[in-house]
């Protein structure tokens, strides 16, 4: 019985884009769209994910494979076990004789009717335009539906955040010029 080979994968010769000469030495530089047809002939035969070329002020990238992906990094934290006491431990107090035991106070109960709105990206949290300018709202401020509450800044994109609710600004849970992620809780508001 023969075993099967898996058929490889054929090479892909490197292919070259001859630039073409603009007609116009004052026009810009391009690409056309045969020189296009044939970067995304070679991307695609061959194993590069992304391609980005300039010409001029023109630039294009050619991206191939959905997203890229970095594997996370894993942290191992390893400990040692306990040491083993040769001392035998001292008996229990009975309940008269123990001292009061701290138990922590009853969840707040005003916090359970409480609207979190949630960063929608990863970058940078600010709670004003720019240095020096007032914040957008603040604890205690009411605040309506698709008003900007915060901005976001992405890859050097400011978004702006808009309240998806109408109510009462109650707690402002991150700092500003500060990291988020993506779906971390930036305030806490009281429906109205």
């Amino acid at each position: 019985m023969k075993k099967a080979i898996p058929a490889k994968k054929p090479l892909v010769k490197p292919t070259t884009v001859k630039p073409s000469e603009p007609k116009n030495p004052q026009a810009p530089a391009t690409f056309n769209i045969d020189e296009i047809n044939l970067l995304l002939q070679a991307v695609h035969q061959s194993n590069v994910n992304e391609l980005k070329l300039e010409k001029g002020d023109f630039k294009i990238t050619i991206r191939q494979g959905g997203v890229v992906v970095s594997a996370p990094q894993v942290h191992q934290v390893v400990s040692a076990p306990a040491p083993v006491s040769a001392t035998p431990y001292a008996p229990l107090a009975t309940a008269s004789s123990a001292a009061p035991v701290n138990q922590p106070p009853a969840a707040d109960t005003s916090f359970d009717n409480l609207i979190t709105i949630k960063s929608p990206m990863i970058g940078t949290f600010y709670r004003s335009s720019g240095p020096g300018k007032p914040t957008f709202v603040n604890v205690g401020d009411e605040i309506k539906e698709g008003q900007v509450i915060c901005i976001v800044e992405a890859m050097k994109l400011f978004n702006e955040i808009e309240s998806e609710i109408s109510g009462k600004i109650v707690k402002v849970l991150a700092d500003d010029a500060s990291p988020v992620e993506y779906d971390q809780p930036l305030f806490l508001v009281q429906p109205s």
